[in-house]
């Protein structure tokens, strides 16, 4: 399916509905962001897994807008400038998207996000967005400056302690939380790495990506996904 952007054109989208007659006031949703591969097998198999706790979930493209190779580069240097630009407006069309169904509370949603996605999830999720009541950012990237998090709403997170590139962010996302008194639960699994969470195969990152010790790892994905859809129940589907 295609999404409607503001200015212009469309953006391809993934979308995944519980089974069912939905509630009278909509299902909760949540956008899934995903790595910096793409839309793989195990992201979609995210979207399944909301969907079958409940949830409408949606996966945008983010590399929908030309050649993956442009994309890619172009959402690598926003990331390293703490600048999400193209993929914050591409998220923020997903969600005005998903609060305009009808089979969907637009007041309860949540956004996730993985490696990449992970920090973009963290950053749009900081700027306040309407009806988002809960961020997961798994192995993703985590500004320096803890202000510019004080906006963010209840964080959940998971990293691997054997991510030698990603594990000092899950520190710092702890760090920041505590220090913003913003409620918060963040895990840093010893014995897993990046991209521990999914069951992606993705025999070249192995290789070129090994100071990340690349690889899902299930006893630490089964804590994690536990702890994120707990969090998720909380903060978005039963919220006070």
């Amino acid at each position: 399916m295609r999404i409607p952007l503001p200015d212009s054109g469309s953006l391809a989208a993934t979308v995944a509905l519980p089974e069912g007659v939905p509630p009278a006031d909509g299902w909760p949703g949540v956008v899934v962001v995903h790595e910096i591969y793409g839309v793989e097998p195990d992201m979609l198999d995210v979207l399944d897994l909301f969907a079958a706790r409940g949830y409408a979930a949606v996966l945008p493209d983010l590399y929908s807008h030309g050649s993956r190779v442009g994309c890619l580069a172009r959402a690598m240097r926003q990331l390293a400038t703490g600048r999400p630009g193209q993929p914050a407006a591409d998220i923020d069309a997903t969600r005005r998207w998903l609060a305009g169904r009808d089979d969907v509370d637009g007041d309860r949603l949540g956004v996730i996000g993985f490696c990449m996605g992970g920090g973009f999830a963290l950053a749009y999720a900081a700027s306040a967005p309407p009806g988002v009541r809960a961020a997961s950012v798994n192995y993703g990237m985590v500004p320096r400056d803890q202000e510019e998090l004080r906006p963010v709403c209840p964080v959940v997170g998971s990293y691997g302690g054997r991510d030698r590139g990603f594990r000092p962010h899950g520190a710092r996302l702890k760090e920041h939380m505590r220090a913003l008194g913003i409620e918060h639960d963040v895990e840093i699994y010893p014995d897993a790495g990046h991209s521990f969470m999914t069951d992606g195969h993705h025999p070249v990152a192995k290789l070129a990506l090994f100071p990340l010790s690349h690889g899902n790892v299930r006893p630490a994905a089964d804590d994690a996904w536990r702890r994120t859809f707990a969090f998720f129940d909380t903060y978005v589907a039963h919220p006070e």
